[in-house]
């Protein structure tokens, strides 16, 4: 119970518990689908730009409606946009797992399904990001989205192990429905939780334009969130393209099948549950700009790197470094925004993170999809990595040049 309260304080918190113990089951269940689904896609229609398409789509309608959805979010008491936001997930889960088993699922069918998910997680994802803080305060914060991490990218390496076996033993429709099933206990959690959710100051009703048009204004004029949403763009376009060119890799260059391609999906997943179990013991100490710098020009050299191996075990080293560079530079990005937003513009601020971070993934996705159709899945690396770097060097030195002073610390 000690190193609970030292290290994982924000298990402390019993409505951070229910939510915490319903994403660990449910997540899970959605790494298994994400690799079923690739895997499905991939064997349906065996093009790389197809399969970078569903990508898109998934997630295009997080780039077309974030700003509305983190306007309206902070409207609503957050724990009910959640109930809703998941039972809506489960069931199409459970749709993709029906057609799998009749045997009637084809390319067209995965596209609709994708992108009515992508709209699902357009509330969903600002919304979570913003009921942290509702459950466990700002000083706990950090702390609460290392776990997250942790959490997420344990399942990273538990999910597509399960979901390997599955689709080699099984087939790929049972990683659908066990993803369909996990949601109850997230559902069950989130319906145990009793908490006060922030009550917006009464003032007059100015519209949801006028309501984007404030949030768009209030980070614009502050610094500190400019400058990590747009690092937040370029690192989520050109690296977070896993479901793309790790297949693809996996099939083209290593010419291995499924069980290697959960292997070197474990492998991103256990880098990064040690750079998630790292920031939980480290999260008293606050985001730190220091890291979200070194951590995305790291980032870019692992691509790169990745562009020049045709090695297994050189590419799940990758991998694994990679992960752990990812969770530290958007748990950084993440518990920087939060605590740095003002209470009113709180959601409207993390829809915006959602928007370049999981809105910027489908032209990442189409453009590594392409790349990897016309230069292989080694091109496709090196260029994700040459134009991941490039931006990012002159954000900072752009950033840096605007500073009066040096600036330590990311919430400051």
């Amino acid at each position: 119970m000690r190193v609970v309260n030292n290290n994982f304080h924000a298990l402390t918190h019993k409505n951070y518990r229910y939510f915490w113990f319903g994403q660990c089951v449910s997540l899970i269940g959605t790494w298994m689908q994400n690799i079923g689904q690739s895997w499905l896609v991939l064997t349906l229609t065996g093009s790389p730009l197809l399969l970078g398409l569903v990508g898109t789509i998934q997630f295009l309608p997080v780039t077309c409606f974030s700003l509305f959805a983190g306007a309206l979010i902070d409207k609503f008491p957050k724990r009910n946009i959640l109930i809703m936001t998941q039972t809506v997930s489960m069931l199409l889960a459970l749709i993709l797992s029906a057609l799998v088993f009749t045997d009637t699922v084809k390319y067209g069918y995965i596209l609709v399904l994708a992108f009515l998910l992508g709209l699902t997680n357009t509330f969903d994802m600002p919304t979570r990001q913003a009921f942290n803080i509702e459950i466990v305060g700002k000083e706990d914060l950090m702390n609460a989205i290392a776990l997250n991490s942790t959490t997420f990218n344990l399942a990273r390496i538990v999910g597509p192990a399960i979901g390997a076996g599955m689709m080699a033993y099984l087939g790929a429709g049972w990683c659908f429905l066990l993803n369909g099933l996990s949601f109850i206990a997230v559902i069950y959690g989130l319906l145990q939780i009793r908490t006060t959710p922030y009550v917006r100051e009464k003032k007059k009703d100015t519209g949801l334009l006028k309501e984007i048009k404030d949030g768009i204004v209030y980070i614009s004029k502050d610094r500190l969130l400019a400058r990590t949403l747009l690092l937040v763009a370029v690192v989520g376009t050109m690296a977070y393209n896993f479901s793309v060119l790790i297949p693809v890799f996996t099939k083209d260059v290593l010419h291995m099948q499924e069980k290697t391609y959960g292997l070197m999906m474990s492998c991103l997943g256990v880098g990064s549950l040690i750079g998630a179990l790292m920031m939980s013991f480290r999260s008293k100490k606050g985001p730190r700009l220091s890291v979200i710098i070194t951590c995305c020009l790291l980032i870019s050299v692992f691509l790169l790197l990745n562009g020049m191996t045709g090695s297994v075990y050189t590419f799940g080293l990758l991998l694994a470094l990679q992960g752990f560079c990812n969770i530290l530079f958007s748990t950084n990005c993440n518990s920087s925004l939060q605590i740095h937003s003002k209470e009113e513009y709180r959601a409207r601020v993390m829809s915006v993170y959602s928007l370049v971070f999981a809105g910027s993934t489908p032209v990442g996705n189409l453009f590594a999809g392409y790349a990897a159709d016309h230069y292989g899945a080694n091109g496709a690396f090196l260029l994700c990595g040459l134009f991941c770097l490039i931006p990012c060097l002159i954000i900072i030195i752009a950033y840096r040049k605007k500073a009066d002073g040096p600036e330590e610390s990311a919430a400051a």
